[in-house]
């Protein structure tokens, strides 16, 4: 009598799938951390130039937000859960701060995908969240030079049965400083009040 061929359920293979992602993701962070030099510097190898256009088609880098913290999200217009939770999140958390301290804070949304995120994809999507969100956007190498800089993992990961795709990516909000030095992170699933908390600790 012939063994029974087991069946895997149907849910395993995606989860298969999106573990090896992440892993892929770890490690590549971990190597670009790895070839950069630094080490024992005690400064957080997170942050640096960048070369963009926001949402009004103007070319900015990171140098025009100097004097301000810059409140950094790392996503893509398409998305479909995380970015828009993400971008509420820091909406929610800047409106919850005192007009002074919120007026120091610039939140900044950069895509991870500029072949569909153009200039006026950007601009009607950062008006549904803030009033004061900055989208940038640009060519694959100026948004490929950003995300490395702010070790910012994504892959596009084709869609089979819509024929699109999507945007894997880390789903982390920096703080940088007036001077464009790290300052903290916010980790996926913090809520705003948690968030408005610790910027009002961080921005003084």
């Amino acid at each position: 009598m012939s063994a029974k061929t087991k069946v895997l359920p149907r849910w395993i293979l995606p989860v298969l799938a999106t573990l090896v992602v992440l892993l892929g993701g770890a490690l590549y962070l971990l190597n670009q951390a790895a070839e950069q030099p630094g080490e024992g510097s005690g400064r957080a190898l997170v942050g640096g130039p960048f070369s963009l256009v926001d949402h009004n088609g103007q070319r900015v880098t990171d140098a025009d937000f100097r004097g301000r913290y810059m409140l950094v999200f790392f996503g893509y217009t398409f998305c479909p859960d995380v970015c828009p939770v993400e971008l509420q999140t820091m909406s929610q958390a800047l409106d919850q701060l005192d007009e002074k301290t919120a007026a120091r804070i610039q939140p900044i949304f950069i895509t991870t995908d500029p072949e569909r995120d153009t200039v006026e994809a950007m601009a009607e999507y950062v008006a549904l969240f803030h009033p004061r969100l900055v989208g940038l956007t640009g060519n694959e190498e100026e948004v490929r030079n950003a995300a490395r800089a702010y070790r910012v993992y994504y892959q596009k990961v084709e869609d089979e049965t819509s024929g699109s795709y999507l945007m894997d990516h880390s789903a982390i909000v920096f703080l940088m400083g007036p001077d464009g030095e790290y300052v903290s992170h916010f980790s996926p699933g913090i809520t705003a009040e948690a968030m408005a908390t610790r910027l009002a600790q961080l921005v003084k």
